[in-house]
């Protein structure tokens, strides 16, 4: 499977993804904890369809320590015993926040409360902008069909 388009063949696609690299960027340094930003990815890949963001965090998580138990059961997280109630909360605001046009009103404030019970307003607004950012990922790569499977750890950074 060959994608439809590089991105990095033209230069208004070059010119944005620098940007997103860049925003990616400032939610790396934040004090978000890294492996709930790669489980909020994983998440809203798996509901987007996006192989090769999934290929990706996985392989990124794997790398930064996180178990295969753990990302074997992202797509179940409800029903697993192996997620904090601060990652569970994420995964949460991850799922209604990449489902948005499913729910009418978004975003309940019981997402919200719950989540804010457990990060600060830095770091909701981190977890806020990974799930933005993930889901223009998401789309850009399922709109232009990026192959998946060959992503090595770190390559983007």
């Amino acid at each position: 499977m060959d994608a439809r388009i590089n991105y990095y063949g033209t230069s208004v696609a070059a010119k944005y993804m620098k940007y997103l690299q860049s925003a990616g960027k400032v939610l790396a340094d934040s004090t978000l904890p890294v492996a709930t930003q790669e489980l909020v990815k994983i998440r809203a890949s798996q509901i987007n369809g996006c192989a090769y963001c999934i290929d990706m965090h996985t392989k990124d998580a794997a790398q930064a320590g996180e178990t295969s138990l753990r990302l074997n059961l992202v797509a179940a997280w409800r029903e697993a015993t192996v997620f904090t109630d601060a990652e569970r909360a994420a995964l949460e605001l991850a799922e209604q926040g990449t489902r948005t046009a499913d729910a009418a009103g978004g975003v309940t404030d019981e997402a919200w409360a719950n989540a804010a019970k457990h990060y600060d307003d830095d770091q909701l607004a981190a977890l806020v902008s990974v799930i933005a950012l993930i889901n223009a990922w998401n789309r850009m790569n399922v709109i232009t069909q990026q192959p998946a499977g060959d992503y090595q750890p770190g390559q983007w950074e």
